[in-house]
């Protein structure tokens, strides 16, 4: 299983998670944004530090759709830049924000030689109504070998401190993936590949 993290860093969340991460030597993927990048460095750099894979989310959380071609690989090409100069790891994976890629942000992404990832289940864990309870079960419905799972350590785009959620599912999802014999890692070691003529995204 890909356990993947969306949004981040967070001052508060992230911290938290890297070590429940780290208590159970566990490695994820931290798909993040560029502006919260440069807002929060050390704890982006504290990511990198603890082994885990960056990637890039974006700089700003914004629908690709509703902006023209050159916002779009100005976006990608500052996120890039800025999660580089700062944790020090060049990004090879990128999620659109929404998990909507237009065609300009599919070039862009290509051309900055970064592979468009998806995911397989997610824990609904951005809306307000979300308990540590419908993360887990919501995410369990998902799961599946070679599955890739998507959570949020932040609420950047979410409910206010709807990260709680995530944190207080973690736990159970990660004793379930262990019952089932299911090793849980980053995208680095899911087996997924570099498609540099990737025409969709891939994971989905």
């Amino acid at each position: 299983m890909a356990l993947t993290f969306d949004d981040g860093p967070h001052p508060e969340a992230t911290p938290r998670l890297l070590r429940m991460l780290d208590a159970n030597r566990i490695r994820a993927t931290f798909f993040l944004l560029g502006s919260m990048v440069e807002k929060h460095p050390d704890v982006a750099r504290a990511i990198a530090a603890g082994g885990h894979e960056i990637a890039v989310h974006g700089y700003e959380h914004r629908l690709l759709l509703k902006r023209r071609p050159a916002e779009t690989m100005e976006d990608l090409a500052r996120a890039s830049a800025a999660i580089t100069a700062v944790t020090g790891q060049q990004p090879v994976w990128w999620r659109p924000p929404y998990g909507v890629a237009s065609t300009a942000a599919l070039i862009g992404a290509r051309c900055l030689g970064l592979t468009p990832v998806l995911w397989t289940c997610w824990g609904r864990d951005w809306t307000p109504n979300a308990t540590s309870d419908s993360v887990f079960r919501a995410v369990r419905r998902g799961l599946a070998g070679g599955a890739t799972i998507l959570l949020h350590d932040s609420d950047h785009s979410a409910a206010a401190r709807s990260w709680e959620s995530t944190l207080g599912a973690l736990p159970a999802i990660l004793v379930h993936c262990r019952a089932r014999g299911f090793a849980v890692g980053p995208l680095r070691e899911h087996g997924l590949r570099r498609l540099d003529n990737l025409r969709q995204p891939v994971g989905v």
